[in-house]
Order: structure tokens, then sequence, then C-alpha cells
């Protein structure tokens, strides 16, 4: 299972939580490659070129529909060159604002945009990121004006909140927890299509005014194409009931992932849907392929 990310991050320790479990049920062990690169590059064409035989696997992510639109070009075609296999799960971006900020929910954070265009400063981790295009979305579909600043990594993104160097932050709902917590920083909203299980209280951004907005991370399973149909069918199997087992939802749960099976079909228009809605938030925000 070749991961395009080093070992620690959320995407990493996913693959190991499933791969485990893969393990016991296709009675030989699951091994975690890790080849980390801008777009997750470098991982993808690995498996892309690989034999289809079913034993090599990439951990895709949505930073891989992101990629097919942000890179000139590529090694590999993002759709035809990989078999789907199955979505492991999905993960929120929270908006979020420092604790003492006045701005108390989205739709105030929306009024006082449109009350004060260009003066807004919503914080991100670099360009071309999904938190970056999370943010550059919800600028479009909220009509408001405001400056996207890009810090090198999520650490940054909080002390420029807590030192209000920017008024919001698009950052994954994970490592904002503590901090909100303990009032570092407060959640306005989520950017998934229905809320977070775990802040049942913190409503969507669609239901705070932005109707029909929708951005979340996600992680799945492909193998290279041409790969034999039986050999999908059993991985897809075997992963569904890795996924549905109450110790993976639980470990999953802890890193902020919510554990989410499919099929290949349906993991397939995840692909193609998100492509193609991350090809226009890049073109409307002038972003520079790079």
């Amino acid at each position: 299972m070749i991961v395009g990310f080093a070992p620690g991050g959320v995407a990493d320790l996913t693959a190991r939580v499933v791969a485990q479990k893969l393990s016991a049920d296709l009675g030989q062990q699951v091994l975690v490659d890790n080849r980390p690169s801008a777009g997750g590059i470098i991982a993808a064409d690995a498996v892309a070129k690989a034999d289809p035989d079913g034993y090599t696997l990439l951990l895709m992510t949505n930073g891989n529909a992101v990629s097919a639109s942000l890179f000139i070009a590529l090694p590999y075609d993002a759709i035809a060159d990989f078999a789907p296999v199955s979505l492991l799960g999905t993960f929120d971006i929270a908006v979020v604002a420092s604790g003492s900020s006045k701005i108390d929910s989205l739709k105030g954070l929306i009024a006082y945009a449109r009350a004060n265009p260009g003066k807004l400063n919503i914080g991100t981790i670099n360009i071309g990121s999904t938190q970056h295009l999370s943010a550059e979305l919800f600028k479009s579909m909220a009509g408001i004006d405001a400056v996207t600043v890009p810090f090198k990594g999520s650490p940054a993104v909080i002390t420029a909140l807590g030192g209000n160097d920017v008024e919001v932050a698009f950052e994954m709902l994970a490592p904002v927890m503590p901090q909100a917590k303990s009032g570092v920083v407060k959640i306005l909203a989520v950017t998934a299509d229905r809320r977070s299980p775990g802040l049942p209280a913190v409503p969507t951004v669609a239901e705070s005014g932005v109707a029909g907005y929708q951005a979340s991370s996600w992680n799945a399973i492909a193998a290279p194409a041409r790969t034999p149909r039986p050999i999908v069918d059993r991985l897809n199997g075997a992963i569904n009931v890795a996924l549905a087992s109450p110790e993976v939802k639980s470990k999953l749960e802890g890193l902020g992932v919510t554990a989410r099976g499919s099929t290949t079909a349906e993991l397939q228009q995840i692909i193609v849907t998100d492509i193609e809605k991350w090809r226009r938030v890049i073109a409307k925000a002038g972003i520079e392929k790079q």
C-alpha cells in the first residue's frame, strides 16, 4: 500500500490502521510504503505503472483529484490509470476564529466580510492544499471579497489566529480540536455536507448561509488500471469488512476520520466529481499551475 505522505500524518496512520485489519482478512501482511512528494505524484505514478495483480495499491486522497488540475502535466492519467477499489473515510475541515474574536458565527463572518470588502484575512496552509481551495470555494460561493493568506503548516495558522494576523482560518478539524476545547480557537462551522458526529451543535457552512457549499477530505484505495475485476471485488469486500470493525472505526475516529466504505462505482464518481470541482475553483481563483 503506497502512501504519498511521510509517516505519522493522518493519511499514513489511516493506511496503517486499515492495513493491519486487511492483513488478517487476506491472510498475508499488507505493508505500507511511504513515498512523499508534492501532490502525491511519486506514489501515484508508482502504482499507475505497477503490475495489475492486486499486490500494489495506492492510498488515494482528494489531493490526487486536486493534482489533476493543479499541475501542468502528470506522468499518469488520474482517472484512466487507476481502478477505484473503495473509499476508506472522510475527515472534515473546520472554519475557525480566535477564541477572543468578536466573530462568533459564520453568518456574522459573512456579514463582516460584506461590510468590509478586502479587509478579511483567511488563513490556510499552502496554496493548492484542500484547506486553501476550500477557502477559495467559500469566498466564491459566499460572494465575499477577502484575502487568503497561506502559511507553511497548521501550527503557523493557529499562531496567526492567536496573533490576530488573520480573522479566520480553514483547517482540518482534528488538529484544531485541542485548541477549541481549551478556548484558544472557536469553531464556527464545518465544511462537509453534514454536521460532524463529534460536534453536533456546530453547523455546516451550507446551513450557515452558503447553500450548496461542500468540501471535505477523503482517503481511498485504488489499484492499477486493468486489475482483474475479481481481484478488485475481493479487495473491496475486505476493505469494507475492515471499516465495519468497531476497533477500526474507533481508531480512525481518534484520528478525526469517519470510517466510510463504498462500492467501486461510488469511488469512481467521487474522483471524477472532485477533479471537476477543484478544476473550477483553481481556474476561478487564478491559481498558477505548477
